[in-house]
């Protein structure tokens, strides 16, 4: 929670897109580029997963360019549909036939409207004139005709719905498959329309069953479903397409399909399903909330598309198609010909046919495989973008950018498979655009806000501590850069001070590029095991580096780390002084002071120059202590709070003093190493030393001198041991006083 706090602008901002992406949802903030993307995602989907076979069962005969040469302009003369009529039933012996056309008007070519006109004339005396007229009628008449060849058999006629403001209309509507009363008082969202034109009374009273071919256009112009259901008048009227599937089952009722739960609040029930039954079986077929369903597009379209079969009308009345070449197809009766302004633009195609249209419903009705967008696509869509908004707005600020890219793949990979098993498993066309676009722009937003604000402030961390503090510390400074800053505070930390001793008497034998060199090397190596431990650069003071740990970074063991780096760096300048002597060069001394405790840290310094440092008693005492190592002849001086805090490694205690400057006395010690590293000699060495130094607290000269007699014998080398030989010697001649607590004074640096 803590790290989630210390992002809120950037959580903020990378859930603008996802409550932009909800407001679009929801239609209080439509977006038509979002609409128009899963437009183009819907439609790309469908291109790839068409099956491109061809179906045997629909057959389309046309009314093609080829049909308009050879038989005349259309419409046609109605003897010619029913000789067509005649021909499919009688000769290719077809199960059900469709018009996706109408016949809106009477046929006033027929003979029978001229013998009538003649009637009128100086024909009508002519005797026996008006029985013969009596006796050709039925002959004469076409619409008759086409109605006697429509009459008792299987077909569906086509019609159309129109908004029109004045609810114009012409000829006969079929019997609505379903009344008002069926919804049971609930409203539904069906295309509503005003007026229509329907076919003449003789057709419509011979073939009543009928069915409208409008499609539903796309705000873009494209047409990807058809409406199985209208209203029209509070009656509710069946499609070309659900009327064929219907003749097909045996015509089945038509029942409203809702979904189990009513939902509260909205003004219109969204229909689930239209459910066709008969007896005890009944079959749902999905749509959406218009009552639609999408158009199972099978291929591109058109006779050379391969997805149904299409027979010329003009074939078909010269006999050139083989009898019972149609036996028990459906057959539906189109046109492909442009100039009678029945193409489409669809997704799979801009000069798609209309009929093929129904075709392609009619054979996904069969196969029971329709794509529909259900009517809870809103909730699924917001569901979406709330779970995917928010792992990305609570997940990116804590990642690096690589991972934040691989976190957003996923995301959107996840989002993308889910919505394609739907697809591709269910038949469900639900919302995506939102969701992906979404989450891009989260992530943009996010990376923008990350580098430009945040990595601006991490730059500038970066900047001020880089030439203090080791890489590492700056990575993981910069990931909580408010948590850092140059403002002064008192914090415990240990301090170290090292000294090259002997620096002076080297550099008068040496050119200064020499000596600039040589600094170089020597400084580099130590400062790499500073950093390499943690530690923070105070400053270089000519032959000096100054340091310390536990800052700007809290770092709970910077005593044992100021401690190993100390032991490091003297081995570091042994091995410098092995190589120098390789080559006849004197040695480089090391003296190390250690302290912990108090210091106050942060930028210091005037107007003019300022610096990350500390400052305090803590650290004046670790100046003195580093100067203390040349007279107990050891590396490192370190004080009693470094040696309390660094219990991993095995001291040697070198006095109890008071510096310069300190009124309280403090134990010294010297690190010899790792505990488990010291041999069995360091192991004993040390015990004697203890017993030799408790004998000196204790003014024992006696005991003490035996014990330090052994330590000489044992390492004669030692400074400290022949330090207090000596200093036991001056006590025999000059006794102390009587408060003497063992400590020695120093009145000097």
């Amino acid at each position: 929670m803590a790290a989630l706090s210390r992002h809120g602008p950037r959580i903020a901002v990378t859930l603008l897109p996802l409550l932009l992406a909800v407001l679009h949802a929801v239609g209080v903030l439509p977006m038509g580029v979002l609409q128009r993307l899963d437009d183009i995602i819907y439609d790309a989907r469908l291109r790839i997963t068409m099956p491109a076979t061809r179906d045997e069962r629909v057959v389309i005969v046309d009314i093609d360019e080829k049909s308009l040469a050879e038989v005349g302009r259309w419409p046609w003369a109605r003897h010619h549909m029913a000789r067509l009529v005649d021909t499919l039933f009688e000769d290719q012996r077809i199960a059900l036939l469709g018009f996706d056309t109408v016949f809106a008007e009477a046929d006033n070519s027929s003979g029978l409207h001229q013998l009538q006109q003649l009637a009128g004339g100086a024909l009508a005396d002519q005797p026996g004139f008006a029985e013969r007229v009596r006796q050709l009628e039925p002959e004469l008449d076409r619409d008759a005709l086409l109605a006697r060849a429509l009459k008792d058999r299987p077909v569906v006629l086509g019609y159309y719905f129109t908004s029109d403001r004045d609810g114009r209309t012409s000829g006969v509507l079929p019997a609505p498959v379903m009344q008002a009363e069926a919804l049971g008082g609930r409203p539904i969202l069906a295309t509503r329309w005003d007026g229509y034109g329907a076919n003449i009374p003789p057709l419509a009273e011979a073939a009543p069953r009928a069915g409208f071919f409008n499609a539903i256009s796309s705000p873009d112009g494209v047409v990807r479903s058809l409406p199985l259901l209208a209203e029209h008048g509070g009656r509710y009227y069946e499609s070309l397409s659900l009327a064929m599937f219907r003749m097909v089952l045996g015509s089945p009722g038509v029942e409203p399909g809702f979904p189990s739960e009513r939902v509260v609040g909205r003004q219109y029930q969204a229909l689930e399903s239209v459910r066709l039954r008969q007896g005890a079986s009944t079959l749902a077929i999905p749509v959406d909330d218009r009552v639609a369903t999408l158009v199972p597009f099978r291929g591109p379209g058109g006779p050379q598309g391969g997805s149904f079969t299409y027979l010329s009308a003009a074939d078909v009345l010269a006999g050139r198609v083989a009898p019972g070449l149609l036996a028990n197809k459906i057959v539906l009766i189109g046109t492909t010909a442009p100039g009678l302004l029945d193409l489409r633009i669809t997704p799979v195609g801009e000069t798609y046919p209309g009929v093929e249209t129904h075709a392609s419903l009619i054979a996904g009705l069969l196969d029971g495989q329709l794509l529909v967008k259900p009517d809870y696509a809103l909730g699924y869509e917001l569901v979406m973008l709330v779970v995917a908004g928010l792992v990305l707005a609570l997940v990116l600020p804590l990642l690096s950018a690589a991972r934040a890219v691989v976190l957003s793949l996923g995301v959107v990979l996840a989002v993308l498979g889910l919505n394609t098993w739907l697809y591709l498993g269910h038949g469900l066309a639900l919302p995506l655009a939102s969701t992906l676009v979404m989450a891009g722009i989260a992530f943009a937003l996010n990376m923008s806000y990350g580098y430009f604000v945040e990595s601006r402030s991490k730059r500038e961390l970066a900047q001020l501590f880089g030439t203090y503090v080791p890489p590492e510390l700056v990575d993981e400074m910069v990931k909580d850069p408010d948590s850092y800053s140059m403002a002064a505070t008192t914090r415990e930390l240990t301090v170290m001070f090292c000294d090259m001793r002997g620096f002076t008497q080297i550099a008068e034998t040496m050119a200064p590029t020499e000596l600039q060199a040589l600094l170089n090397t020597v400084f580099s190596r130590l400062t790499r095991l500073i950093r390499h431990h943690r530690g923070t650069i105070d400053k270089y003071m000519g032959d000096c580096v100054m340091a310390f740990w536990g800052a700007p970074v809290e770092t709970p063991n910077h005593a044992s780390l100021a401690v190993q780096t100390a032991i490091d760096m003297a081995q570091t300048i042994r091995e410098i002084n092995a190589e120098r002597a390789s080559r006849a060069l004197p040695a480089i001394q090391l003296g190390i002071g250690l302290n912990t405790g108090d210091m106050c840290v942060g930028d210091m310094g005037s107007d003019v120059r300022r610096s990350y440092t500390v400052i305090g008693d803590a650290v004046n005492l670790g100046s003195r202590l580093e100067g203390l190592s040349r007279l107990y002849g050891v590396d490192i001086v370190a004080s009693e709070t470094t040696q309390a805090q660094a219990p991993g490694f095995a001291w040697q205690v070198l006095d109890r003093v008071r510096v310069k400057g300190k009124a309280q006395a403090v134990t010294i010690y010297t690190p010899l190493g790792r505990r488990e590293q010291l041999t069995a000699e360091q192991t004993g060495e040390l015990a004697q030393w203890k017993l030799a130094f408790k004998a000196w607290q204790a003014q024992d000269w006696d005991a003490c001198d035996v014990h330090l007699l052994n330590l000489q014998r044992q390492n004669a080398k030692k400074v400290l041991y022949r330090l207090y030989a000596e200093r036991v010697a001056s006590m025999r001649r000059s006794p102390p006083d009587a408060d003497w607590d063992g400590t020695t004074t120093f009145e000097s640096k």
